[in-house]
């Protein structure tokens, strides 16, 4: 049957600059120039013979019907994607993830020569930041973030609950600490905001008449690189500690942790489900699976 298509090249060049809200976005991620981008979507509008975008002081935005138009065309490349994908071996294409910084660090790259491995055709950019991109306007495929309550407002997976516990240097600790009221005589530090400690505190049976606030003014890489300097005590997500701790260079300081929150996997509503983020997804969610099971279980 025939059907009257538009070409597939100007289809493409609509649904990435929907999506990124900006024919910029849309020309990097499809690696031409951005006057490509808006000469495949003028041509579409004008075989359609109706508007698609609006131009703003910076970028642009969909129309009424751009809207109606990106909500049944994203789909149908997803379905075509999908269909093509059963043809090759292994997932092949871009992935951007954007991450908080101590979890990229210390949960993910050191687990990634895995990925690279099981998906070598994958060219994944990294991204530590601890403002969460923008998924609305793509600026990531996938983000990863923790969440003191509640679940994030976009589409997530649950990567792990944050369960809190208190690490030291070896330099710092020497031979080891006696009771949790040690904590004392030491300078505090945390992997995120709050005060988290004021419940290890109640938790571990530390009085808090003396308990002086944490030093929350690093930002937790810089707190994690003090405490590793053996600075000061760490509060942090055992899943982030757990390599550092493996190879000696930090230790539990006491068995008394708590859940605080939790660690997602974050896509946009609208995220184009392609191969190279479905792997990224089942790779990150078997990993964490892995350490739930083994060093994870251990320390409950």
């Amino acid at each position: 049957m025939f059907r009257p298509l538009p070409p597939l090249n100007a289809l493409r060049a609509f649904e990435s600059a929907g999506r990124h809200q900006s024919f910029s976005g849309a020309a990097t991620e499809l690696g031409v120039s951005h006057s490509a981008i808006s000469r495949h979507v003028r041509g579409l509008e004008h075989r359609l013979g109706t508007q698609l975008f609006r131009d703003l002081p910076r970028g642009v935005t969909l129309t009424q019907a751009g809207a109606r138009y990106l909500a049944q065309v994203t789909p149908a490349l997803d379905a075509i994607s999908e269909a093509t994908e059963v043809f090759h071996d292994r997932p092949v294409g871009r992935l951007v993830v954007n991450s908080e910084p101590l979890f990229a660090s210390r949960f993910v790259v050191p687990r990634l020569a895995d990925f690279y491995d099981r998906y070598p055709e994958v060219e994944l950019r990294m991204e530590a930041s601890q403002q969460l991109a923008d998924m609305s306007r793509y600026e990531a495929d996938l983000a990863i973030r923790s969440y003191a309550s509640g679940v994030p407002e976009h589409a997530s997976d649950l990567i792990s609950d944050a369960k809190l516990f208190v690490y030291g240097a070896p330099s710092l600790i020497g031979d080891g600490l006696g009771p949790p009221e040690d904590v004392l005589k030491f300078r505090r530090f945390q992997d995120r905001r709050g005060n988290p400690w004021a419940e290890w505190a109640q938790l571990a049976g530390v009085s808090t008449a003396e308990f002086v606030a944490p030093d929350w003014r690093m930002r937790s890489p810089l707190a994690f690189e003090a405490a590793l300097a053996g600075q000061g005590l760490f509060l942090c997500a055992e899943d982030v500690m757990a390599n550092v701790c493996a190879k000696g260079d930090m230790v539990k300081c006491w068995p008394i942790g708590f859940r605080s929150g939790s660690y997602h996997l974050v896509a946009g509503d609208g995220v184009r489900r392609s191969a190279p983020v479905r792997a990224f997804r089942n790779w990150l969610l078997d990993q964490a699976l892995q350490f739930r099971s083994t060093e994870g279980s251990g320390n409950s």
